[in-house]
């Protein structure tokens, strides 16, 4: 796995057996963001799967899972799509409730790679989390990243997981 960690920017990548269509195919879906979280936050979804940059779906959230808030208990955010590029490049922004909203960015960028020796083609998937633009109320509280390094590699480990064994919606 690669990875890269700034005072505002998480990354990390793993190789995944499947192809980037299927890849993305799962991270277009609501129902595929909940199957693959790693965080135990994300517990269910409402919204059909997105297609453009603008789309968005709701998550139904339980934050107890991180321990961090709990008096924040289940709570709803809407899941608002930045960028989409087929196959490339997904990223969203999260609009919840609080105010000012807080302006941290999630995503997956997806390089097809080509079979060697040792592994089969498949796709680098890179998952990013970035709080470079939160608010300043937000950045004054001092908590980001919300989400480890952590948890993006149980994420994507996951993510490898569903993908190989075929995604079933819902």
């Amino acid at each position: 796995m690669i990875g890269l960690v700034t005072d505002t920017r998480i990354e990390t990548s793993r190789r995944i057996a499947a192809s980037a269509a299927d890849v993305f195919a799962l991270l277009c879906d609501p129902h595929g963001h909940v199957a693959i979280d790693s965080s135990g936050m994300l517990q269910d979804c409402t919204g059909e799967p997105v297609t453009k940059a603008g789309d968005s779906f709701a998550i139904h959230m339980d934050r107890e899972s991180l321990n961090d808030f709990p008096e924040m208990g289940r709570y709803d955010v809407t899941v608002t799509i930045r960028a989409f590029e087929q196959d490339r490049l997904i990223s969203w922004t999260i609009l919840g409730r609080v105010r000012p909203q807080i302006g941290h960015v999630y995503g997956y960028r997806l390089e097809p790679v080509e079979a060697t020796d040792d592994e089969p083609e498949g796709t680098l998937v890179t998952s990013f989390y970035d709080w470079s633009d939160i608010a300043p109320e937000w950045r004054e509280m001092d908590i980001f990243p919300v989400i480890s390094e952590g948890a993006l590699r149980g994420t994507l480990g996951i993510l490898d997981r569903t993908v190989r064994r075929g995604y079933p919606r819902g």
